[in-house]
């Protein structure tokens, strides 16, 4: 028999659900099965399991063919579950690395019915808080098992289904499901323990339980937080039919339910203060209507002096005190807030004083209207006319007329701009005018973190690559690629995106938890792909001829990434070897980093006849509709020339060492868009044996079209413009 059966129920969880099963199939213990229940889920999360299904056979996948909620997607699970013992995972949630093995030995040792484990809360700017294990048991627990009745501070654990195994034929022996609606763990958790003959605590960390910025139930308010009060009354009607045998067990679960309503009650982001009186009164109808006969254990302190007040009913005291707790947590913020505004030379005097009076004007420039037509562009730190922004620009000017584009540029870019486009230079007067006045904002990076979201504006978000890389808040796992970051700042702009553009599901899972917010996701594909599905012959021969490539000549691009944890890295790269292979009719392009724009070093290539350095080219789509041929690395450049259909080789020679200290979110090495070399021999050889364009390589590359490249038609741009200028106007 299968030892685990992992449920995990999913619902809008695509940005996290690959960690999570991850997690779980990563384990050292391999007698598993993982159940996921995709609970008709309006996002990936269902191709997600599917697609782990298909290359695992542990993994089996279930899709409701209607959302029926937490509780009853878990029950589905249960019923499909062969293992001896179940373990609910939430889809946002994961597993630390090799907690398997002790769980199993744990497991295997003592037979207990419910085996409850520890946690830590895992913040999105990656803090932990520790749970209450240690403060329900200073000690170590012990493996010994016990009835709950024999150690009844047990009922203080968090009473969540992910934090503990549960043997299944207990389940199935007592009739425990989980019930629809909110805050369904309590009437399964709790009539568990009590029916346990033997509990167990293993005072390991084994889940990190993740807590999301946004889209938790814990941050959404509503009358939906009601349903806690019927999880409890079916706990309470259980212990009524159960009798005498859990009568001693009364006060003590009836403490946990005071707790947990005052819980819910008292944090503000769950219950609306006009819904706080009424929430309060069903409290104090259920303490009178449940307290048992011989009472209960009264928390000291302000705790105990909560429950008299509950007990007694009284609303307006109760929320007195509440008040002025907040008004002294939040003096002493201000305090501190004051305190961390007095740094190093008071910040530079407030910085130069241009920037003060620019800054002025710019505010100043706030209070007049928006312009009802203006659209303000730009691209890469105002690097110029490029990328996503300039497709969606030209789609604009062809579709919305009535809209009047201006670009953000810096001045050593001016002369980059394409004739007839209409620019303000970065810093000056007019740029900050047209940003205080801008109806649209469209933007492949963010704009500073001066600019202001006001009402009626609509900022566009259309990033300027799939990730490879993990980005966002994601690098605060890797703090060696993340110096100098300024995580909170970054959450304040992403907090102005309207709307997020995304090429693939894969890029809309990652950009979900890089970036959690409340912005519209526009899974279209890339605009700036669109000429690279729309491009004729006689415009390929032209950019050629334009680069100076003959007919003929077999051109290869060279486009390495930027690695940020080693400044001013370069891989090993010899040109005139590589040449030497591709023979007479090579050709070769070598472009850096866009971050390298400034960096004479650059590529240290040499304009000859056949190597050409092309990192000052304005436009990469030139650079791929030219190649014959992509070199990269772990560049977003693969997706985009991927769209052409032509040869890729991945060039990795410091994959371990990148993937280890950048992060990344999938193996590029193992899913490939075509020849994977890991030395520079190793390019050498592929190029002299023929298998960058072997069959081998055209599988690989047809995988890579199939995932990334399925909704670059030509035709993003204009979806863009329709939903943005024309749709949303």
């Amino acid at each position: 028999m299968t030892l685990i059966s992992f449920v995990v129920p999913a619902w809008r969880v695509q940005g996290y659900l690959r960690e999570c099963l991850d997690s779980i199939l990563g384990q050292p213990e391999s007698d598993i099965e993982v159940i996921g229940v995709d609970d008709c889920s309006p996002d990936d999360s269902g191709a997600i399991l599917a697609e782990y299904a298909d290359r695992d056979p542990r993994v089996h996948a279930i899709r409701l063919p209607e959302n029926a909620g937490l509780g009853p997607a878990r029950n589905v699970g249960l019923d499909r579950a062969v293992g001896e013992y179940v373990w609910f995972v939430d889809g946002d949630d994961w597993l630390e690395p090799e907690c398997l093995t002790a769980v199993s030995d744990r497991l295997r040792a003592t037979r207990p019915d419910v085996l409850v484990v520890d946690h830590v809360r895992a913040w999105w700017n990656t803090s932990t808080t520790r749970s209450g294990m240690r403060d329900v048991y200073p000690e170590p627990a012990g493996p010994e098992t016990f009835r709950l009745r024999e150690r009844p501070e047990a009922v203080r654990l968090l009473h969540t289904a992910w934090n503990r195994l549960l043997r299944r034929q207990f389940l199935v022996d007592n009739g425990l499901r989980f019930a629809p609606g909110w805050y369904e763990d309590v009437s399964f958790t709790y009539p568990a323990l009590m029916l346990a003959e033997r509990i167990g605590v293993l005072d390991l960390v084994c889940v990190n339980y993740r807590q999301r910025r946004t889209g938790a139930i814990t941050r959404t308010r509503g009358e939906r937080h009601f349903d806690v009060f019927a999880q409890w009354h079916r706990v309470f009607r259980l212990m009524d039919e159960w009798g005498p045998a859990v009568d001693e067990l009364r006060p003590v679960v009836f403490e946990r339910m005071i707790w947990h309503y005052l819980t819910v009650l008292g944090n503000g982001e769950r219950i609306a203060p006009e819904l706080r009186p009424r929430f309060f009164a069903r409290i104090t109808d259920d303490y009178r209507r449940w307290l048992p006969p011989q009472g209960h254990p009264v928390p000291p302190g302000v705790d105990g002096l909560k429950h008299r007040l509950v007990a007694a009913g009284r609303w307006r005291t109760f929320s007195a005190l509440r008040n002025a707790y907040l008004a002294r947590d939040a003096a002493g913020r201000r305090a501190r807030r004051v305190t961390r505004r007095v740094t190093p030379a008071a910040r530079r005097t407030a910085r130069r004083a241009r920037d003060v009076v620019l800054h002025e004007y710019y505010r100043t420039e706030l209070r007049r209207p928006v312009d009802p037509t203006l659209a303000v562009y730009a691209a890469y730190w105002y690097r110029g006319y490029a990328c996503n922004p300039a497709a969606i620009y030209e789609a604009a000017r062809r579709l919305a007329p009535r809209v009047r584009g201006v670009w953000i540029v810096r001045r050593d870019r001016v002369d980059t701009l394409p004739e007839g486009v209409e620019y303000v230079v970065a810093g000056t007067p007019a740029a900050y005018r047209t940003l205080a006045r801008a109806r649209w904002l469209v933007n492949n990076v963010n704009f500073p973190d001066a600019v202001r979201k006001r009402p009626g504006t609509v900022h566009v978000q259309t990033h300027h690559g799939t990730p490879v890389k993990v980005m966002g808040l994601d690098q605060q796992r890797y703090p060696v690629g993340a110096v100098g970051m300024d995580f909170a700042g970054l959450l304040r702009r992403v907090d102005r995106w309207d709307y997020s553009i995304t090429s693939n599901s894969f890029s809309t899972q990652m950009w979900d938890r890089a970036y959690p917010a409340a912005y519209t996701t526009l899974e279209v594909g890339y605009p700036r792909n669109d000429r690279l599905v729309t491009a004729t012959g006689a415009e390929v021969r032209r950019i050629r001829a334009e680069l100076g490539v003959g007919v003929g000549e077999q051109v290869v691009l060279y486009a390495p990434t930027h690695r940020e944890h080693l400044p001013g890295y370069r891989p090993p790269f010899d040109p005139d070897c590589l040449l030497d292979v591709l023979g007479p009719s090579g050709r070769l392009l070598m472009r850096s980093h866009y971050f390298h724009d400034r960096d004479r070093r650059t590529l240290r290539a040499v304009d000859r006849d056949r190597v050409h350095d092309v990192s000052a080219h304005p436009r990469v789509e030139d650079l791929y509709l030219a190649a014959d041929l992509l070199v990269t690395d772990y560049s977003s450049a693969m997706f985009d020339y991927a769209v052409l259909d032509r040869p890729i080789v991945l060039y990795a020679p410091d994959w371990e060492a990148y993937r280890l200290a950048r992060g990344v979110y999938f193996d590029v090495t193992a899913e490939p868009p075509g020849v994977v070399a890991r030395t520079f021999a190793g390019l050498l050889e592929a190029f002299r044996s023929g298998a960058v364009r072997g069959e081998a390589a055209e599988r690989a590359r047809q995988r890579f079209r199939d995932r990334f490249c399925s909704l670059d038609d030509g035709r993003a741009a204009e979806r863009v413009v329709r939903r943005v200028f024309i749709e949303g106007a």
